[in-house]
C-alpha cells in the first residue's frame, strides 16, 4: 500500500506561488491537524482567517508565523479583489475558517469562485469536517445525503426546507444552534418525520462528545426537557429508506414477483431501488437473499 500512497512527483515545498489553498482546521481536538496543513500555513505568504483571534490560538500551537488577514462574510466582497491581485502577483494564500472545512456554512465561496474565473488554481487541503464526522457516527444509512447547513431561523424559507427534509428520500444533515435543537426536531416531527431515525451529534472530537440516537419524535421530547450544550449536528434518515425497511413483507413480495418474471438479482435490485427507495446495497441484499431462498426450495 505504501507505493500506492506515496507520490514520486511531490514538490519539495508545501506551497507554490499564485495558488489558493483551502485548508481544513480542527473542529475541536487540536490533534486533528495534518502535517500537510501545518506546512502549508507556515509556507504561505498570507492566511485568510474568519476570526484572526480565534485562528491565532491554533497557529501559535503549531508555530505558524504567517501574516493573518480577516476574511469573513461582512468583508468578503471588499477583500476578494485584493486577494486576487496578490495571487496574480505570485503569492501563495491559504484560507481557513474558525473550525473544519472552509465554505461549508463558512465564508470563502466568493473568493474560490473569483479564483476559478481568473484561472487561479484552488488547492484543497483536506481535514476535519463536522458534517462527515456526524454522518459516519450516526448509524444512519447515508449512501446519499443532502447537507442543509444552518436552516433559516424563521419564515417561509425555513418552513419550506423543513418540509423538504421531511419528504427527502435520503439522509439530511443540518447544523443547528443548541437552543434551537428541540424546536427544529419538533417542526420536523410535525412535518411528517416523527418516526424517522435521527441522531444528534454534539461537541464532536471534544471532551464531552455525545451522539444520541432515536426517532425524530423521541429526540424532540428529550431535548425539549434538556437543551444540549455546544455545537450540534443533526442527521435525519431518508423517508423512502425508512419506509422500505419498516415493511419487509412488501420488499419480499416484490422480489418474488420480479424473480418470477425472470429478472436477475442485479435487475431486481435496480427495480427495488427505484420503486421502493431502498439503497443500492440493501436492494441487492434483498434480491440475493430471495435468490438463495428459492434455490433452497
Amino acid at each position: 500500500m505504501e507505493s500506492e500512497l506515496t507520490s514520486h512527483h511531490e514538490p519539495s515545498a508545501a506551497v507554490e506561488g499564485g495558488q489558493l489553498y483551502v485548508v481544513s482546521t480542527p473542529i475541536g481536538n487540536m490533534g486533528d491537524f495534518s502535517f500537510r496543513a501545518a506546512a502549508v500555513l507556515r509556507e504561505a505568504d498570507l492566511i485568510l482567517a474568519e476570526d484572526t483571534r480565534h485562528s491565532r490560538r491554533l497557529l501559535d500551537r503549531y508555530e505558524v508565523r504567517t501574516p493573518l488577514l480577516a476574511h469573513h462574510e461582512h468583508n468578503e466582497a471588499r477583500t476578494t479583489p485584493r486577494v486576487i491581485a496578490r495571487l496574480q502577483a505570485g503569492e501563495a494564500v491559504a484560507l481557513v475558517s474558525d473550525a473544519g472545512t472552509p465554505l461549508l456554512s463558512d465564508p470563502g465561496a466568493r473568493l474560490v469562485r473569483a479564483c476559478a474565473d481568473a484561472g487561479i488554481r484552488v488547492v484543497p487541503v483536506p481535514g476535519a469536517s463536522a458534517l462527515l464526522a456526524a454522518l459516519v457516527a450516526s448509524a444512519i444509512e447515508a449512501e446519499r445525503f443532502t447537507f442543509y447547513g444552518f436552516l433559516p431561523r424563521k419564515g417561509r424559507d425555513r418552513k419550506d426546507l423543513v418540509s423538504e427534509i421531511a419528504r427527502s428520500a435520503h439522509a439530511a444533515v443540518v447544523y443547528e444552534a443548541p437552543g434551537r435543537v428541540a424546536d427544529t426536531l419538533a417542526e420536523l416531527a410535525e412535518a411528517g418525520a416523527n418516526g424517522r431515525l435521527a441522531a444528534v451529534a454534539r461537541e464532536l472530537t471534544k471532551q464531552y462528545e455525545e451522539i444520541r440516537r432515536g426517532t425524530v419524535g423521541e429526540l424532540a421530547a428529550y431535548y425539549a426537557a434538556a437543551a444540549p450544550r455546544g455545537e450540534v449536528v443533526l442527521v435525519v434518515s431518508g423517508a423512502a429508506a425508512a419506509e422500505a425497511s419498516a415493511d419487509d413483507d412488501t420488499v419480499r413480495a416484490r422480489v418474488q414477483a420480479l424473480r418470477a418474471d425472470g429478472l436477475s438479482p442485479r435487475d431486481v435490485a435496480a427495480r427495488l431501488a427505484t420503486e421502493l427507495g431502498l439503497s443500492r446495497n440493501a436492494a441487492y441484499r434483498a434480491a440475493q437473499q430471495a435468490g438463495d431462498e428459492s434455490e433452497e426450495d
